[in-house]
């Protein structure tokens, strides 16, 4: 497991440094102080999972995301940040993050949300998620999204914003694991989103929903 984590405080950094070792204990970790360093490191090694400071002294974290995302969508990246405004959140999460989390979040539910990313889980603390539901319910439901998926990506958004992988997703819908990939590829350029977070976010906002009857059970 590779770990970039970019933060410009270093008690912080040693602080992300323990939370990643406990929630993956066979993990290499690179550290950088600025975006800059981070860009660098990026083009040295592939990281599997990248925790990231949203205020930077030369940028901003989503800077970070948005060249990782370009280079591969293989790495999942995660926002830790002691800010957790709406926009600085929908910003990020439009660009690819993963996951949102706040500093003040209690150390467990940290490497908790962590450990579920790999299950295909976002990591949003309890606060963010609170936040993005109110923000949405103040959102009228868009009624043009819907109409741009075909009946068969809005099943696949649903099962991919309940956190199912691809695998799962393909077993549940009895299709190729590589038609769900597909399927997700179009779901994201048809809504302009780049992560299952976003994904789950926008599902919640146009009024999909799992049916009651499921009928792959």
């Amino acid at each position: 497991m590779n770990v970039l984590i970019l933060e410009d405080q270093i008690h912080t950094q040693v602080w992300l440094e323990n939370i990643a070792n406990t929630a993956f204990p066979t993990t290499a970790i690179k550290t950088a102080n600025t975006l800059k360093e981070a860009l660098h490191l990026i083009t040295l090694d592939q990281f599997d999972i990248a925790l990231i400071d949203f205020k930077l002294p030369d940028g901003t974290g989503v800077e970070l995301i948005s060249k990782i995302k370009q280079q591969t969508n293989n790495t999942l990246c995660v926002i830790i940040s002691a800010i957790g405004d709406d926009e600085q959140v929908i910003t990020a999460l439009s660009k690819g993050a993963d996951g949102y989390m706040m500093k003040d979040q209690l150390e467990p539910l940290i490497i908790k949300q962590l450990q579920q990313l790999l299950q295909g889980i976002p990591a949003l603390s309890p606060s963010i998620a609170r936040r993005l539901m109110y923000h949405f319910y103040q959102t009228p439901p868009s009624h043009t999204a819907p109409c741009i998926l075909t009946d068969r990506e809005k099943e696949v958004l649903i099962q991919i914003s309940q956190g199912l992988r691809n695998h799962e997703v393909a077993e549940r819908l009895n299709i190729a694991e590589c038609t769900v990939a597909s399927h997700i590829k179009s779901i994201y350029q048809k809504l302009n989103i780049s992560s299952r977070a976003a994904a789950a976010s926008y599902a919640t906002q146009i009024g999909l929903h799992t049916p009651i009857t499921n009928k792959w059970q």
